[in-house]
């Protein structure tokens, strides 16, 4: 399906913050990097994309990657959230990274690194 953008509203916040999002939101309790909520209208994507600063530093140094290619990392992965890719399997975990590889790629191909 082809989507047009909308209204995409990512807020920075921390662990504790996006961890009472979690469990008000989502019934979970546990900590997290993203939680993205879908308000797409058809193929149209809208959302709120809720992301964790302190758990993307905390990936940043585990996966021995800049903080800005993690953050982006993770900002790609909440736009695929809100195009119908899940993380639940680890068949999906694999979709959604092989979507994460590709449009990093991309970035690559056409800005030649990370800059900003």
């Amino acid at each position: 399906m082809r989507y047009s953008v909308g209204d995409i509203c990512y807020v920075f916040v921390s662990d504790e913050t996006l961890l009472r999002i979690n469990r008000e939101f989502l019934n979970h309790d546990y900590f997290t990097d993203i939680v993205a909520f879908d308000y797409n209208n058809n193929n149209i994507v809208n959302g709120e994309i809720y992301i964790s600063v302190d758990t993307v530093r905390k990936n940043s140094l585990k996966y021995d990657v800049s903080f800005k290619c993690e953050l982006f990392r993770v900002m790609i992965h909440g736009l695929l959230h809100l195009t119908g890719f899940d993380d639940t399997t680890e068949s999906e975990r694999l979709e959604m990274r092989k979507g994460e590889d590709s449009w990093i790629n991309e970035y690559l191909e056409t800005y030649g690194k990370f800059d900003f």
